[in-house]
């Protein structure tokens, strides 16, 4: 459950910047330590966490590139908006956490024979970072759950990946500077388990922010909401279809409503317009709503009625297990 009330378009993009601005100078300044650091202290595991860390501040920039643009308004040209730069940014973080997670494996294998003496200083940024990225991960994602975000809570994996490749280099290092000559590829091999993290994790980002790009349609639960508020304005007598497709932050929905075919085209007119504010008011995450005004209890095409209404109560059936 979301605490608070829900804010509105223009403050969902505003927290959203605003952290990832904060994101971008925390970044840069953890990326700059690791990777002068790793070089000094001669670890190839701290100087590919902090280049992990600099990409990490990269897609921060990407990140707040793209909630500036998709807090722009709709325009003639942009009817439903410009949420879709949001959706565009998540997937440009998931595809350079994707090449950053094949890069650094890469280079943990071609100097995987390689051993180096390593400071003990090498340790420091590392621990620190683990600190301030718990703390970064977790304010993204209380944040992307509350504004319903794709980038930010892309962003916010990347800090997961960040915190796990840095926990990864702190036993890499660890082992190293407690016998150098058992363990002196423990640097190297903790490189390229945190290539690995990082490639797995990007797939994942990927996937989700590539559902958006196909309009996937949201979880059964979403859709018996959209249902429940529609049927809850007095003649609304059914819905036939419904469908719903994510642009940037916020849902624009498809909805075939039924009313009597008896009334006047102004009566089902203003039943739509109380359909649609209601729908909106009781769902802060849709933005718009189109309706298609049906005469209920009419015989329809049996090949489309059906296939739909099975689609639909598939749905239905499946949100209330």
């Amino acid at each position: 459950m979301v605490d608070g009330p829900a804010p509105t378009l223009m403050q969902e993009e505003r927290i959203g910047r605003q952290i990832a601005l904060a994101s971008i100078t925390v970044g840069i300044l953890l990326a700059i330590a690791k990777i002068w650091v790793g070089i000094h202290a001669s670890s190839a595991s701290v100087v590919s966490d902090g280049l992990e860390a600099a990409g990490d501040a990269l897609s921060s920039c990407i990140v707040y590139a793209g909630l500036w643009l998709a807090s722009k308004p709709p325009d003639y040209e942009h009817p439903y908006g410009h949420g879709r730069y949001e959706t565009l940014a998540g997937l440009a973080v998931g595809a350079m956490l994707l090449i950053a997670g094949i890069a650094i494996f890469w280079h943990g294998v071609r100097h995987i024979g390689e051993r180096t003496a390593l400071r003990t200083y090498a340790l420091y940024p590392l621990i620190l970072a683990v600190i301030v990225k718990i703390a970064l991960a977790t304010l993204k994602f209380r944040s992307a759950h509350r504004i319903a975000s794709t980038s930010l809570e892309a962003d916010a994996w990347h800090d997961i990946t960040d915190l796990l490749s840095t926990t990864v280099a702190i036993v890499a290092v660890a082992f190293t500077l407690v016998d150098p000559t058992r363990f002196g590829a423990a640097d190297h091999i903790g490189g390229m388990v945190i290539g690995i993290i990082i490639s797995f994790l990007s797939v994942q980002v990927v996937r989700r922010t590539v559902e958006q790009l196909l309009d996937t349609m949201p979880e059964p639960a979403k859709m018996l909401q959209i249902r429940e508020a529609a049927l809850s304005v007095p003649g609304s007598l059914g819905i036939e279809k419904c469908f719903a497709r994510r642009t940037g932050l916020k849902y624009h929905v498809d909805l075939h409503l039924e009313v009597d075919p008896d009334m006047t085209v102004r009566e089902s007119h203003n039943i739509a317009s109380e359909v649609k504010n209601a729908v909106k008011r009781r769902l802060p995450w849709v933005a718009d709503v189109l309706i298609h005004v049906e005469p209920h209890g009419l015989a329809e095409p049996v090949e489309t009625a059906a296939r739909w209404r099975w689609i639909n109560r598939s749905r239905i059936r499946t949100a209330g297990k």
